[in-house]
């Protein structure tokens, strides 16, 4: 974390001066940078903020919070530790400013740091590459050559975003529906008009909701794909797009509009500028839900696990008026953090890796002199189970095609842990903790497709495939069209590290 180049991203985020506290307390109304996200061997204004809490209101001091002071830390923060309130991200939604003097648990404040509409990575510092001209693949000689024209279009992109709006903290991703566009879209449609035409039609229409859209990529393709293969079909298709970020809400209306076959499309096609965690409307229809490379983004809550009494203790960060981060455990486990052990535990149909390490070796390492007193954290997907909730509640003839990342490299210390990575002036600099300036920050874990399958399906009571991402592109893709020269083929080989799980 020592390197020059950190050095230099954080003078340039902190480059304005701190604001001051405010003199009153005031009540409150309620894709990745490209290094990261490439393959399965590489991805890469403050004020005081207080909640008004009425004498009669007021938490006690021992409310089961415990600050765990190490020898790292500056300061003794014992005494803001039980003063300062404890909030959430949705009570911060609403200002502009990074917070100071509060409490959050662990998946709280990367709600914050990655949604926030004011200063979230994803709605302020964020841009989805898009390679231009779809690729040749026929045409380029092998993996290597298409690795390097990529790196030329990447150049290519960001020169033209700076021409006009010069940025040396630029944000930076890309998704495989733009790196394999069409076909990756094309897959997915296959997918969906196969099992739609096996088990709804003609009786229902097809419904297909999409998750964290980016570009609106995938729509484009997967209309197309199916206007031009299946006009019947394509009459009774209807594509709604769940998006939280506005500015890409927009962009994705603009790219709809400007598109060759928006004329056709534009009747089929809906953008609802919402989170999903805020959805509250009862969808009867059956419908396809695609959760494509969005989950490793959901929120996770720490979990550390004391050593003797195997008791786990909940992790989150306290932010001093200064604006330095200070991590705590709660021995009194949130009502979100502690229902996804309890389901976990009832729902598990395989063993599931603890921190604890295995249960024949605990005695020992217990009788072992200098033994630490906790585990390193565990990352518990707590916000993914809330989305099961909602895909339970309100659309229950769903069927779920997610996919995601099963492991990352370079990730941070801990079980199931996240990578954090930022990215200045085009170079990739990760990081070791998830407690870093808001907004300037990718922050996204791993899915342990075991641990979830069984969840969604002890929540939905739906029956459930799991595979490989490449698995699944030979079974749906058309993979001749990816393929180099020399046989190789980007599209099987780049996600290794990648899983599909599909409602049955």
């Amino acid at each position: 974390m020592d390197s020059p180049v950190l050095n230099q991203l954080f003078r340039q985020l902190f480059r304005h001066p701190a604001c001051q506290s405010l003199p009153s307390i005031r009540s409150l109304p309620p894709g990745r940078p490209q290094s990261i996200r490439q393959s399965a061997t590489s991805r890469s204004q403050c004020r005081s903020f207080l909640t008004r809490r009425t004498p009669g209101k007021r938490k006690s001091a021992d409310d089961g919070m415990m600050w765990n002071r190490r020898g790292d830390y500056p300061k003794d923060i014992s005494e803001e530790f039980k003063t300062y309130p404890l909030v959430t991200a949705k009570d911060l939604r609403h200002r502009r400013e990074r917070p100071r003097q509060v409490k959050m648990m662990t998946r709280e404040f990367i709600d914050d740091s990655l949604y926030n509409p004011h200063y979230g990575y994803f709605s302020k510092h964020a841009t989805i590459f898009s390679p231009g001209e779809p690729f040749d693949f026929n045409n380029i000689s092998d993996g290597p050559a298409f690795h390097r024209l990529l790196g030329e279009r990447y150049t290519e992109f960001e020169d033209r975003l700076d021409e006009t709006q010069p940025d040396e903290a630029r944000q930076l991703w890309h998704t495989p529906t733009e790196l394999f566009r069409p076909y990756y879209g094309e897959t997915i449609a296959r997918y969906l008009v196969s099992n739609y035409k096996l088990t709804l039609y003609p009786y229902h229409d097809l419904i297909i909701y999409e998750m964290g859209a980016g570009n609106g990529t995938m729509m484009l393709n997967i209309l197309d794909f199916i206007r031009d293969t299946d006009h019947e079909v394509y009459q009774r298709t209807k594509f709604k797009i769940i998006e939280i970020s506005p500015s890409l809400a927009s962009l994705q209306m603009k790219n709809l509009r400007d598109s060759l076959n928006a004329g056709g499309h534009i009747n089929h096609v809906e953008i609802i500028n919402r989170s999903i965690f805020d959805w509250n409307t009862y969808v009867h229809s059956p419908c396809f839900f695609l959760a494509l490379e969005v989950i490793d983004n959901f929120s996770h809550d720490a979990i550390r696990y004391d050593y003797k009494t195997e008791l786990p203790q909940q992790g989150g960060v306290l932010i001093d008026a200064d604006g330095e981060f200070h991590e705590f455990y709660s021995t009194r486990l949130d009502p979100l953090a502690s229902r996804f052990l309890r389901v976990r535990q009832a729902a598990a149909q395989r063993p599931f890796p603890s921190p604890l390490g295995p249960k024949l070796l605990r005695g020992l390492r217990n009788a072992a002199p200098f033994h630490p007193e906790v585990t390193l954290p565990e990352y518990i997907p707590t916000r993914l189970m809330q989305f099961f909730d909602i895909l339970d509640s309100y659309f229950p003839g769903h069927r779920l095609i997610a996919s995601d990342f099963n492991k990352l490299p370079d990730a941070v210390p801990g079980l199931n842990a996240p990578v954090v990575q930022t990215r200045y002036k085009r170079r990739t600099v990760p990081v070791s903790t998830p407690f870093v300036h808001q907004g300037y920050f990718d922050i996204f874990f791993p899915t342990d497709f075991n641990v979830v399958e069984d969840i969604y399906r002890a929540i939905t009571g739906k029956l459930t495939q799991v595979m490989s991402h490449e698995d699944f592109m030979r079974r749906w893709a058309y993979i001749e069209d990816t393929e180099t020269r020399n046989g190789e083929n980007p599209l099987l080989t780049w996600y290794k590290n990648a899983s599909m799980l599909m409602t049955v």
